[in-house]
């Protein structure tokens, strides 16, 4: 039997200026959306192969190498079909012979479920942690291709993204809900790989793919013959159509402007230091009114191991997450509820550069608000 939901009204005055709180797809600003319309006739419904389409790809590219602060021989590369899509891609076109996966939640170990499925390739060596916690990479023999993941959405865990100690194998991080949000290295990495439909505040369905030089020869090693790969799924094709900045196939040309708009206003006002800056702003509040509630509890107990860009908040059993969770959708607070599989009594709330930090301070007000009327 579902849950009653009770009425309650939130003052106007403690209400955030913007009520979104989802943990993907995120909050759009209204200034994307308005450049958007500004372009709109001669930008949507146009060629993707002509300079109109070209030229904002490019200037994607280029904003997400600037934004990251990348060396000038790594490639954005771009394809369709989002992070899921991109499992595929690197399954055919990054791992050699046998993988190494982080798994401490419902996202991280699906990379790792899709290379077991691979007939090419031997059975990925799979390191699992408890939900709530993160594993540890260890260097091992015979791995050519380290899958990390910066940060694990269901459960509102980051790790520091490091390069296992005296390997030589490539290191893949799905950045999905961390990009931009959260600060990494270069040095570290070989391919940084997200969706944008979170800190990126655009819609699903592009993945875009930072690669260093060793991850593109990868890609090119493992295309000139090593295996058979679907056009659709062939990273050097990816590869070779970013350098002319276009995709393989049409893209949602609303989804790149969108992302262009993002990238673009983080390097204008100060590139990853203010992006990373107002989630880490944000983290500060949500957490630090969690430890101070008598009914809240942050769900990550290491505080070094709580995300600044998804934040699990659980609660005494007193309270029914999902009744509040509905109290502040009537109120139009959305997408607070927590992760489904999880099966936790808890929110999870978006600590996203989009979202104002104050409006993160206002959600605390509105939630003891209601947490003092369930009482």
């Amino acid at each position: 039997m579902s849950e009653t939901t009770p009425e309650i009204t939130i003052p106007a005055e403690l209400l955030p200026a913007d009520g979104r709180f989802g943990s993907g797809p995120s909050k759009v600003r209204p200034e994307a959306v308005a450049a958007l319309a500004e372009i709109a006739d001669d930008y949507l419904g146009t060629s993707h192969r002509q300079p109109t389409v070209k030229n904002v790809v490019g200037r994607l590219r280029e904003g997400m190498s600037d934004f990251f602060g990348l060396p000038d021989d790594w490639e954005i590369v771009l394809g369709n079909g989002g992070t899921t899509m991109f499992w595929d891609c690197a399954t055919f076109g990054l791992i050699r012979n046998r993988s190494q996966h982080l798994s401490f939640g419902e996202f991280s170990g699906k990379f790792a479920s899709a290379v077991s499925s691979a007939p090419f390739l031997a059975d990925p060596m799979v390191i699992e942690s408890e939900l709530g916690t993160k594993p540890e990479a260890v260097t091992t023999d015979g791995i050519d291709l380290y899958a990390l993941t910066h940060n694990e959405t269901t459960t509102g865990v980051s790790m520091e993204i490091k390069r296992p100690a005296g390997s030589d194998g490539l290191v893949a991080v799905d950045a999905t809900s961390a990009a931009g949000g959260l600060r990494w290295d270069p040095a570290e990495v070989d391919c940084y790989y997200f969706a944008p439909q979170k800190a990126f505040a655009s819609d699903g369905g592009l993945y875009i793919a930072a690669c260093s030089p060793a991850a593109q020869d990868r890609i090119k090693e493992l295309a000139s013959g090593y295996r058979w790969c679907p056009p659709a799924l062939n990273l050097k094709t990816a590869l070779d159509n970013s350098t002319k900045n276009q995709t393989y196939n049409t893209p949602a040309l609303a989804t790149i402007h969108m992302a262009v708009s993002q990238v673009e206003w983080f390097n204008q006002n100060g590139g990853i230091d203010f992006a990373a800056g107002r989630s880490e702003e944000s983290a500060q509040t949500i957490y630090s009114w969690a430890d101070a509630s008598a009914l809240a509890t942050p769900f990550v107990t290491k505080a070094e191991d709580r995300s600044n860009v998804v934040a699990t908040i659980d609660f005494d059993d007193s309270i029914s997450a999902d009744v509040l969770s509905k109290v502040l959708r009537a109120n139009g607070i959305l997408d607070t509820e927590g992760y489904r599989k999880l099966g936790r009594n808890q929110v999870r709330i978006a600590l996203f550069p989009a979202i104002d930090p104050s409006d993160i301070e206002a959600l605390t007000k509105c939630i003891d608000f209601v947490l003092a009327e369930l009482a």
